[in-house]
């Protein structure tokens, strides 16, 4: 999603595997966000936002993805940047995040999205490429770090609004979607240090040449590499099939 800081975007040759792997965590982000929709129409009794199992289910849809932000970066680049093809696939994954923050704020004005999943790409996607030139093992000690800074590091300094993007504030603000720095850059960098010590085998091991076969292989692929699109996209078509059941449903 969101991943989309792609292979694919950048020239390099596009690994079916990752694709497949990027539709599954899309597969599992749309059941989530459907039983959000029942929960908060009413329409069912689903404890999404308070159940502990729901909570968990969400930090490993946004874990994978973030670790596959990390992967496609390494793969995308190696160690040499391409400057101009990063910069526009981070435009446009800073000018979707802005759409979001946008549409949600007039949608949900007490919950808006300020710094949700997609402005977590957009940043870390940024703050990984010195990454990049390090040995695996750096990206795999900062994620390390990150986790501990994420943990010890809370502050009533970091409650005011402008600084709670950081993750490090005392109170967990109110919103639909909240994925702040900290902790969750360790995901990319977990994900970047996986692809470089790895590196070899996802370019010419089993994981290069599977390809997608069948319906449901080729499904997910296709989501996969419109993960982006399919992100921003999958939400509205939601709550406009359901809004009108939950009208009828009232009377």
């Amino acid at each position: 999603m969101l991943g989309d800081a792609d292979a694919l975007a950048f020239g390099a040759p596009r690994i079916a595997a990752v694709d497949a792997a990027r539709g599954i965590a899309l597969i599992a982000m749309a059941v989530y966000h459907f039983s959000w929709d029942l929960s908060f129409l009413q329409l069912a009794a689903i404890p999404v936002m308070s159940d502990p199992g729901w909570r968990w289910f969400a930090r490993i849809i946004a874990g994978s993805f973030l670790f596959l932000v990390g992967v496609s970066l390494v793969l995308a680049h190696g160690t040499r940047i391409r400057r101009r093809a990063f910069l526009k696939r981070l435009a446009i994954v800073s000018a979707a995040a802005a759409g979001v923050t946008a549409a949600t704020f007039f949608a949900f004005p007490a919950s808006f999205i300020y710094f949700g999943i997609l402005h977590c790409i957009a940043l870390s996607s940024v703050l990984a490429l010195p990454f990049l030139r390090l040995p695996w093992w750096a990206a795999l000690v900062g994620a390390a770090a990150v986790f501990a800074v994420a943990h010890f590091g809370e502050s009533e300094i970091f409650n005011r609004w402008p600084l709670v993007w950081t993750g490090l504030s005392t109170r967990v603000p109110f919103s639909n979607d909240y994925v702040p720095i900290f902790p969750w850059f360790a995901m990319v960098l977990g994900g970047v240090g996986a692809a470089r010590l790895l590196a070899p085998r996802l370019r010419e091991g089993p994981l290069a040449r599977w390809r997608a076969g069948g319906p449901i292989g080729r499904a997910l692929a296709f989501a996969g590499r419109h993960s982006l699109a399919i992100y921003l996209l999958h939400q509205p078509l939601l709550l406009a099939l359901l809004v009108p059941v939950a009208w009828l449903a009232r009377g």
